[in-house]
């Protein structure tokens, strides 16, 4: 697969907007693909249609386009979203699992955000921060941590959980002040336990 990645440079903006999704390389690949089209009908379909001249000038500027552009997306070829999660990221996703499953949300919290900062695509954390985040009564950072989760690649193989996590958002009825701060306490003599060990 990484030597198809390569293909890309063959169409000018496509290495971008393939591999990231860029505007930018979306205007550069219609702007060639419209230039180049102008010149391939002029020159082969109607060939009466424009003089000599300019049909010159139209191939060199098609030319000239596809030159540069590969030139420098080839000198600033987009490098690989690394999907793959490191081992360090892995053993903060089981820590924080753990934690989570004692109930100790604010090391959940710690754990998640910290692996999130090694591995920001690493969908089944966001998904477990998501979660947490309900949990614990935030329920508008859990919309928005869910809704962005679902909205990206790494969220694609945990779509049917992010529905049932919005489901759940939307069935839970407004926490009080009071049961956060309960939580918040209740989460306190756990780190303290923590500490201890």
């Amino acid at each position: 697969m990484p030597a198809a990645r390569h293909l890309t440079l063959l169409w000018p903006g496509l290495p971008w907007l393939w591999l990231r999704g860029s505007l930018t390389g979306l205007v550069l690949a219609l702007a060639f693909g419209v230039a180049f089209d102008v010149a391939v009908v002029t020159t082969w379909i109607w060939t009466g249609l424009v003089e000599p001249p300019f049909l010159i000038a139209l191939w060199t500027a098609t030319a000239a386009i596809w030159l540069v552009s590969t030139a420098s997306a080839a000198a600033a070829f987009p490098p690989p979203i690394h999907s793959a999660r490191p081992e360090e990221a892995d053993a903060l996703f089981l820590k924080a699992r753990d934690a989570y499953l004692a109930r100790d949300w604010v090391a959940t919290e710690t754990r998640l955000r910290a692996l999130l900062e090694i591995a920001p695509t690493d969908g089944e954390a966001q998904l477990l921060l998501g979660t947490l985040l309900r949990r614990v009564g935030r329920g508008a950072e859990a919309r928005q941590a869910l809704q962005k989760l679902s909205g990206s690649d790494s969220g694609a193989a945990w779509r049917d959980a992010i529905g049932a996590e919005l489901r759940r958002l939307d069935a839970d009825a407004p926490v009080p002040a009071g049961a956060v701060l309960h939580l918040a306490e209740a989460a306190r003599p756990a780190r303290s336990r923590n500490a201890a060990a």
